[in-house]
């Protein structure tokens, strides 16, 4: 790796030079490394670095004075108290005590510090080339839209009315789809909220934007609507202030006025039996890659997904925005500390001005809940040997590639560009996805290194793991294995290659692993912001 300073955007690992090592170090100014094996107290280790920029081989040797799981951290040399420890050759945090050579850097001594760097947009950035060859299958709507499955949803306006839509879709289970082979399901999206809310306020929008885009997303082709009655969210309400037309597919109906649960759930499975044929006549054929909206989602980190899974999507990313494709980044409170890495990206000081005023949001949000950005990583995430919120920061950013971010998008909001960008969430995967799919994204791909079985409809959401043992253990939910970056010294443009193409699989309608274990229903859960009157 290149000698970098703190301002430069990282660079990530080329498997083929470290995988012999017993540890990685993974820039030239590092001063930690990360152990590719538990290591043992007393052990003698030898540490190579190839620096990419010269061609140089150099190495240290290094004592081990205490045991040091494997993806955990080992101090290169002795960090003084208050000094600052890098990976990536980027900040993570500075040492909490005097840290000696050859030892753990992690909780007990690492400590979380504000980023100091510059946030302004690069100058002279060379505009992303587009041209787009690529084609997959797809479900060509009339509006021009263009999706990757073929569903009919049942959206309930409110918890009052989940039961209901839970059972018609239920009524459609089994073989009863079976004469429908262009039909992929009647799927219930289902949700703990629609009352008891102030109709003013950021949780009452984040709730309209989810069930609108939900209702007009391209994976969706047909729509069933159900509410209580008198419920804040009113279904009337939402149609009229997001232009909405009701019609053959795209019906609504209450609880109260259908005459009860039984009355109600009989009518809303003859209205889906009504959609089915026209549904169904839809048939897939070629679509350019520039009509596809990815979601970029990682959960349950380690230490190898800043290394393996999120570089290689990343990589992947890049490739459909060349395409003319679009690739959305999320999950606010895990940009923390790498932001910077975002806003010099940026298409202009606009777009940067944009994502530092949702960090700002966060900021004074979790102050107002008496929380902090700082209570990141997770349990797991730690005993993954993931520290600090900047740490954790690193490794989510470099799902975004390397292309210009050109817009920044609230919670759900309809994306209206191209290319690279970034919707505001809170890291909660769930609810990060279910906003990214309300956008627009008609494919979802999750990095996971502790081992998250996520799934999610109406769009299919691809698993990468960042380790080749949880791949081995998880075999069931994993679709692709990026741990062979680092044990079996795959290149991350291989890797990421290798997402980019099963992508297109999927989305010409190759299914997912958490597709055919049913995943999705309940994933989907909503932002709920603000009290519960």
């Amino acid at each position: 790796m290149v000698d970098m300073n703190d301002s430069t955007p990282v660079q990530w690992l080329d498997g083929k030079q470290s995988t012999a090592q017993p540890v990685l170090k993974l820039a030239e100014a590092d001063n930690v490394a990360v152990a590719l094996r538990t290591l043992k107290e007393g052990e003698e280790i030898v540490i190579g670095h190839n620096d990419n920029a010269t061609g140089e081989v150099s190495s240290i040797s290094l004592i081990i004075k205490e045991r040091i799981m494997k993806g955990h951290k080992v101090a290169l040399h002795a960090i003084p108290g208050g000094a600052r420890v890098t990976k990536y050759n980027q900040l993570i945090g500075v040492a909490s005590e005097p840290i000696a050579a050859g030892t753990s850097v992690h909780t007990h001594n690492l400590a979380f510090t504000d980023n100091d760097v510059s946030l302004k947009p690069e100058k002279h950035r060379e505009p992303t080339v587009v041209d787009c060859t690529d084609t997959f299958m797809g479900y060509q709507r009339p509006d021009g839209r263009v999706g990757t499955r073929n569903y009919i949803a049942v959206i309930s306006s409110v918890n009052c009315s989940a039961t209901v839509a839970n059972r018609i879709a239920a009524a459609f289970e089994g073989n009863a789809l079976s004469d429908y082979a262009n039909v992929d399901g009647v799927a219930a999206f289902t949700h703990g909220t629609g009352c008891g809310m102030d109709a003013a306020g950021e949780g009452f929008q984040n709730l309209q934007r989810v069930l609108v885009g939900y209702a007009r997303h391209p994976n969706v082709g047909g729509v069933l609507l159900v509410g209580l009655g008198c419920e804040t969210s009113q279904i009337a309400g939402t149609l009229e202030a997001h232009r909405l037309a009701s019609g053959p597919l795209l019906r609504t109906m209450n609880i109260q006025t259908t005459g009860g649960h039984v009355k109600t759930i009989a009518r809303g499975v003859e209205l889906i039996q009504s959609m089915l044929d026209e549904v169904n006549a839809i048939e897939r054929q070629p679509c350019p890659v520039s009509e596809l909206t990815l979601a970029l989602q990682c959960g349950g980190s380690d230490a190898w997904s800043g290394i393996t899974a999120n570089p290689a999507l990343g990589y992947a990313a890049d490739l459909l925005v060349k395409q003319g494709g679009t690739a959305v980044l999320a999950e606010t409170p895990e940009i923390y500390g790498a932001e910077h890495l975002l806003t010099q990206r940026a298409a202009d000081d606009s777009v940067a001005n944009d994502l530092m005023d949702r960090i700002a949001w966060w900021q004074d949000y979790v102050k107002k809940n008496n929380g902090s950005l700082d209570n990141n990583p997770s349990p797991g995430n730690k005993l993954g040997g993931l520290t600090t919120i900047l740490e954790k920061s690193l490794g989510a950013v470099a799902k975004g590639g390397s292309t210009e971010l050109n817009g920044v998008y609230r919670y759900a909001q309809q994306v209206d560009r191209k290319g690279f960008l970034f919707m505001d969430s809170p890291g909660y995967d769930p609810a990060s996805v279910t906003g990214q799919i309300a956008c627009g994204c008609n494919l979802v791909t999750f990095t996971t290194g502790r081992g998250s079985t996520f799934g999610s409809k109406p769009s299919p959401c691809l698993k990468v793991a960042t380790n080749t043992d949880m791949f081995l253990k998880l075999s069931d939910d994993m679709d692709i294995n990026a741990g062979t970056i680092v044990s079996d010294g795959d290149s991350v443009e291989a890797v990421g290659r290798r997402i980019y193409e099963r992508l297109l699989e999927v989305a010409s309608g190759d299914m997912t692993l958490s597709e055919g274990h049913g995943l999705g229903d309940n994933e989907f859960v909503p932002w709920q912001i603000g009290a519960t009157m």
